[in-house]
């Protein structure tokens, strides 16, 4: 009982100071309430934006448009990743303008990508595209790089072929770190995409609270930004949660 309540009820100690503090700040008028609703305008605000679908939709849109980009960056992120981990010339031809691109920060390529693709989904997916892929590409090619030689050199040694030395030894080894960069990924993708939208879109979550601060209507910027928390928060646990599930030795040695 004790270990869940230390599992389940630290975290929540945090997130109940900063509602309460909030309270506190809105209900003595500490705080104008034109900077920082009340949290009974937020409710009814997040609640309105429910009943009429607002709020779902645009949540949609944005997760498609992740969807494509993600999968995308993660596909090539991780095939590449193992390849330039494992071959030292792959690696050698690709270091060094990769990093040279690493350097350059995801808000710089928006207007570059927007001029390329337009303002259209194709642009989007492109953001989140640059967004995730290096994390995935540097985590992979890390957990690739750990892999124990002497394992290595156990599956020389029974003359395993590439393929087998990839999937007995160098996959398992890699796997926590591929699942590192996974989650890193997909945080920075759907961060990117809200920057994206805020700045060259017409629909999505991103969009929505760029037109609700145009028009100062800051109910429904707050709702916007505890939406995209929420969201961010069970995307994050659905990969810890499937990273656990295919790693269950890591578990084990945590334990």
């Amino acid at each position: 009982m004790r270990n869940k309540l230390a599992k389940y009820g630290v975290p929540l100690i945090l997130p109940l100071l900063i509602v309460m503090a909030w309270y506190t700040a809105t209900t003595l008028e500490v705080v104008p309430t034109l900077i920082l609703p009340k949290l009974g305008t937020i409710g009814a605000e997040m609640q309105h934006q429910l009943i009429g679908g607002t709020i779902i939709e645009d949540l949609r849109i944005s997760l498609l448009r992740i969807a494509k980009g993600y999968a995308l960056a993660t596909s090539i992120g991780v095939l590449l990743g193992v390849l330039m981990g494992m071959s030292p010339k792959v690696y050698r031809v690709f270091s060094l303008t990769f990093t040279a691109i690493r350097q350059i920060p995801m808000i710089a390529w928006v207007p570059l990508l927007v001029m390329w693709f337009g303002i259209g989904e194709e642009s989007k997916v492109a953001v989140i595209f640059m967004a995730s892929y290096f994390p995935v590409l540097v985590n992979t090619m890390s957990g690739i790089g750990r892999t124990d030689k002497k394992l290595l050199e156990v599956g020389q040694m029974y003359q395993l072929s590439k393929w087998q030395l990839f999937t007995k030894i160098y996959l398992p080894s890699a796997l926590p770190s591929i699942f590192v960069g996974l989650k890193l990924g997909l945080g920075i993708s759907w961060m990117a995409v809200v920057g994206a939208e805020m700045i060259a879109a017409s629909s999505g979550i991103g969009f929505r609270l760029n037109d609700a601060r145009a028009l100062m209507q800051f109910p429904i910027v707050f709702c916007g930004m505890i939406a995209i928390a929420v969201v961010g928060l069970v995307l994050d646990a659905i990969l810890d949660i499937i990273g656990k599930k295919l790693t269950p030795w890591e578990n084990l040695v945590n334990h």
